[in-house]
């Protein structure tokens, strides 16, 4: 008699038909199935909110940087100075915001940080951006998220004097038997020297305010009549209104001969005395000391004065300046530009008679000016210098629109977040 006998099946195989037989073996199948897109789910909300909280800090860190860049800038300000100086700010701020933050331990890649301005002389824009990104749980996912903050830094009153140094003790100077008369004008010094701002002796002011970025000497007694309730030390350093002004380039050298009118160019003569008529048009004096010397006199309508590599410009108190800037034109409203880098003193102690109109400007230099009575409530004049230093009478006044070919100058400035 012949017997078959049944296959015998591996001892794995036997359990596994067993186990799904077996009504707890449904079960765990079943669960293990159904946790698949839970713990996806999980995986996923949890990426969700560590990338909302590391946004939220990266945002935090944004509007800092924004704020305080906006608090520095100056104009001409590199995109690699205004980079350097936000990225120290954006890592300090978002390193303190990181560490309150509880977060799992993702090796996070944060986006190049980007800063940038843009503007006019009234209004600036500071824009910085940055975006991070990190492996998600599951698979090849990848979370992330850009931020982006704005900062608005607007100009503050009008000014009629600026000194740019930001260190200088007495940047602003008035003393001595003084009176200085700025209706509706600000006098403001960038300094954060506590004596950045000092009026001394007898010395009178009338003024709109008086602005600093550090402190204010002397302008809280009965010879200091301002239209702001007190002065205003500790402010944001004020912008520099000729910043983007850049000098024509040189022409051949001409030579000022004694007694004849220049015409516009480029005069490279050691030196110029006498009296100096000028046609107008745009003058580039290479290194040139123009000291008038006795009663000597400058004289020049529609005029630009470049002062470059050195050039010096010494005016005494016996010698007499008639001078006014173009009212149209790249040059409109500027009398003297002095070249950044050219640290020669510009002393303008003009005499009896003197007349003198529109910007005076020597961003690296010591301006000294006198003012003379005699120029009445009609001077339309802007000084900026390094530091500058005011002694005798002037008087001057705000509305200067046409003189100044539309060219204006603010003290001080409010930064706020836009964005």
């Amino acid at each position: 008699m012949w017997y078959v006998s049944a296959p015998v099946l591996p001892v794995g195989v036997c359990m596994l038909r067993k186990f799904w037989r077996c009504e707890q073996g449904n079960y765990t199948i079943i669960t293990a199935i159904a946790l698949v897109p839970i713990m996806t789910g999980i995986a996923g909300v949890v990426d969700f909110v560590s990338t909302s909280n590391q946004a939220s800090n990266l945002q935090s860190a944004l509007d800092a940087t924004a704020l305080a860049i906006g608090t520095e800038y100056f104009d001409g300000m590199t995109k690699a100075e205004l980079e350097d100086f936000g990225y120290k700010i954006f890592q300090t701020n978002l390193s303190l915001l990181d560490e309150q933050t509880t977060e799992l331990a993702y090796e996070d890649t944060r986006g190049k940080f980007d800063a940038s301005a843009s503007g006019s002389n009234t209004d600036h824009l500071i824009t910085v951006s940055s975006s991070i990104e990190h492996p998600g749980f599951i698979g090849a996912m990848h979370w992330g998220a850009s931020r982006t903050s704005v900062a608005k830094i607007s100009q503050g009153q009008e000014a009629c004097v600026l000194a740019l140094n930001s260190k200088a003790p007495r940047a602003i100077e008035i003393q001595g038997s003084t009176d200085v008369s700025m209706a509706g004008c600000v006098i403001a010094s960038n300094s954060a020297a506590s004596d950045a701002f000092y009026k001394g002796g007898a010395a009178k002011v009338s003024a709109a305010c008086a602005i600093s970025s550090g402190g204010i000497v002397g302008m809280s007694d009965s010879n200091a009549q301002l239209d702001c309730p007190s002065p205003l030390p500790n402010q944001y350093p004020s912008l520099d209104p000729l910043s983007g002004v850049e000098p024509p380039p040189y022409g051949s050298c001409q030579n000022a001969k004694a007694g004849k009118t220049l015409t516009p160019g480029t005069y490279c003569d050691k030196s110029l005395t006498g009296t100096i008529v000028l046609d107008p048009g745009a003058y580039i004096f290479k290194g040139t000391k123009i000291s008038l010397g006795g009663n000597g006199s400058l004289t020049g309508a529609g005029v630009t004065i470049f002062l470059m590599e050195d050039a010096e410009l010494k005016i005494n108190a016996n010698q007499v300046i008639n001078l006014s800037p173009p009212e149209t034109g790249p040059y409109a409203g500027i009398t003297i530009y002095q070249a950044r880098g050219n640290t020669s003193d510009l002393t303008l102690n003009g005499g009896s008679g003197t007349s003198l109109n529109g910007f005076i400007y020597a961003p690296d230099a010591r301006i000294t000016y006198t003012g003379n009575s005699d120029t009445g409530s009609d001077g339309c004049i802007r000084i900026v210098g390094n530091t500058v230093a005011m002694t005798g009478n002037s008087s001057v006044k705000s509305d200067c629109e046409v003189e100044l070919g539309g060219r204006e100058m603010y003290a001080g400035r409010t930064v706020l977040l836009v964005k």
